[in-house]
């Protein structure tokens, strides 16, 4: 394996367990660095805080219980629901029980791999308007992560709302200012305090919610009453069926779904990007194999869906990034009764955290996992792993319904991009990882923006 220099941002974990005071100061902070060094190194970590019992897992055959085997067994944990549900509703990301599987079941079929690859030239065109953004800058520092936020909420308007859509500045506004005091919702549900106290941020969070919410209703509305020929997302959750029992989404099961894909879906595929051109300026020779990748598979013709078969070393590069940086950090499930995990006895209400950061540089999983190596990803090396050691959409039943499109969409982005310029992070800079919900470079991504071939 290669080896970097300077070494690629990192969390620097405690090396012993926070008391409760600087455990809880950390959370408000950067919940991610509550995590200590044991976390990394062992495959079970447990602890009691606030009276309740709290898991760590890091075995794969764990995870794979608790997610896939047992998952009949636990529910999404009051954390990510306190987080989540007051902008998301009973969404896909959100639901429980007998409503998240109807939308499931009703929403898969939109989903799968070849109805994603139609979507391929309103993607592609989305990443040819940053280009030339791009190379209309002349040269100059942008804040490439805010331009990837930029760029798949472009994506989510034209495959989703058929072009249409609220404005992409007001957007990410919004979404920052719901996320951004969320290290206090988390803190207070560690702590078990009430839902109802005020914290910092809260007013601002909640005018960005009703904000988000207040458009897409509005959206759908208009939809609704000038119905037309159109083969966007939007129109085929409309349509969709649960094919067990006929049943439609209404207004509120569309908004709620609808906001889900705006927040989430684009802002993960984003920091899975940002974090791959970080990466790529560390090691310059991983990005020259991607070009020259991209120019064998086109031949030098424009980038169309029938290439994307073809860029594999492409894909192991986002896959690498996202192994080194999972825009969704963790995952956190509560038992609803006693069960057995492994030789692992839980209680009823215990938290299981399966913490995807920490499992991806496990120690007893990856050789040398805090190096970027894209060829982990090659086919024998992908059979030859776990296939829960890598996490970076989850598992399970409720594993990321849209994942296929975040893989395609990822790999039109990057070739676009990378073939015509060659970004350059700011001299000194290093980003700090900050756990919002998802893993966001703290301070953004500046970068330079140069032509490929000046």
């Amino acid at each position: 394996m290669t080896t970097l220099s300077p070494a690629l941002a990192r969390v620097d974990p405690p090396s012993e367990p926070l008391d409760a005071f600087r455990l809880l100061r950390t959370a408000v902070r950067n919940p991610i660095e509550i995590w200590p060094r044991a976390v990394y190194r062992e495959r079970v970590y447990r602890r009691r805080f606030a009276g309740r019992d709290v898991a760590f897992f890091c075995d794969p055959d764990l995870i794979r219980e608790t997610l896939v085997d047992r998952a009949d067994g636990f529910e999404k944990a009051d954390t990510m629901r306190r987080a989540l549900r007051p902008a998301l509703g009973d969404a896909l990301l959100t639901a429980e029980g007998a409503d998240w599987r109807w939308q499931r079941r009703a929403a898969s079929p939109i989903f799968r791999h070849e109805r994603i690859l139609a979507f391929a030239p309103q993607m592609i065109a989305a990443a040819e308007t940053t280009r030339e953004r791009w190379l209309a800058a002349g040269g100059a520092e942008l804040d490439v992560a805010r331009e990837m936020m930029l760029t798949t909420y472009d994506v989510i308007m034209r495959t989703m709302l058929g072009g249409g859509g609220i404005d992409a500045e007001r957007v990410e506004q919004a979404v920052n200012d719901y996320l951004d005091p969320l290290g206090w919702v988390i803190a207070m549900s560690i702590a078990r305090l009430p839902r109802w106290l005020p914290h910092p941020g809260r007013l601002r969070s909640d005018r960005a919610r009703r904000f988000l919410r207040r458009e897409i209703v509005a959206m759908i509305a208009k939809r609704r009453r000038a119905p037309a020929e159109r083969d966007d997302l939007l129109a085929l959750l409309l349509a969709a069926r649960d094919p067990e029992t006929g049943h439609a989404m209404s207004d509120r099961d569309l908004a709620d779904n609808i906001l889900t894909f705006i927040t989430a879906g684009h802002e993960t595929t984003a920091l899975a990007l940002t974090w791959t051109f970080y990466l790529l300026d560390r090691r310059p020779e991983a990005a020259e194999r991607v070009r020259a990748e991209i120019e064998q598979v086109t031949g030098g013709a424009a980038l169309s869906a029938e290439h994307v078969a073809g860029l594999a070393y492409t894909r192991q590069v986002l896959q690498e990034a996202m192994r080194l940086y999972p825009p969704a950090a963790v995952v956190v499930r509560e038992a609803l009764r006693p069960v057995r995990i492994g030789s692992e006895e839980l209680s009823a209400g215990a938290q299981v955290y399966i913490p995807i950061y920490a499992v991806h540089r496990h120690e007893l999983l990856w050789e040398a996992p805090d190096v970027f190596d894209p060829a982990r990803f090659a086919p024998e090396a992908v059979k030859a792993r776990h296939r829960y050691a890598y996490l970076p959409f989850g598992a399970g039943p409720r594993v990321c319904i849209g994942m296929s499109f975040a893989m395609i969409e990822g790999v039109l982005i990057l070739a676009t991009l990378l073939r015509a310029t060659r970004p350059s992070l700011r001299a000194g800079f290093e980003p700090e990882l900050r756990l919002r919900v998802t893993l966001r470079p703290g301070g953004g991504m500046p970068m330079r923006i140069a032509p490929w071939r000046d």
